[in-house]
């Protein structure tokens, strides 16, 4: 015997729905974006009062942003290459500052005598 319980291996929400135990569907407006690679993406926005539609969408293929231009698609996010931490230090230090630096650190390890 299983137990008795009728809604064994069920759980809450199993099971078929249709509209009329779901409700009617809310009206939508499908908007069209191209991105750069030529990939087009048809999302649905929910049509009601004061609906804002987003000018830029990321494309789901590519992840470019896609405008709803077709013949201007939006140009891909440049990418700043990583830089060092030596490589920052060199943006804001001349060379002629990091040498007063260098010899100030070593006439300090001089005077304590931790080198010669």
């Amino acid at each position: 015997m299983a137990g008795g319980n009728a809604i064994r291996g069920s759980r809450v929400g199993a099971g078929p729905m249709g509209e009329a135990e779901r409700g009617e569907v809310a009206p939508r407006v499908y908007v069209a974006y191209f991105c750069a690679n030529g990939h087009a993406t048809r999302p649905s926005f929910a049509q009601e009062p004061g609906l804002v539609i987003p000018d830029v969408w990321d494309c789901p293929r590519c992840g470019l942003p896609a405008g709803q231009d077709e013949a201007n698609p939006p140009a891909a996010p440049k990418v700043e290459p990583y830089k060092t931490h030596l490589a920052y230090v060199k943006e804001r230090r001349s060379d002629a500052d990091g040498a007063q630096i260098l010899d100030e650190a070593l006439e300090s390890l001089r005077d304590r005598g931790l080198i010669r």
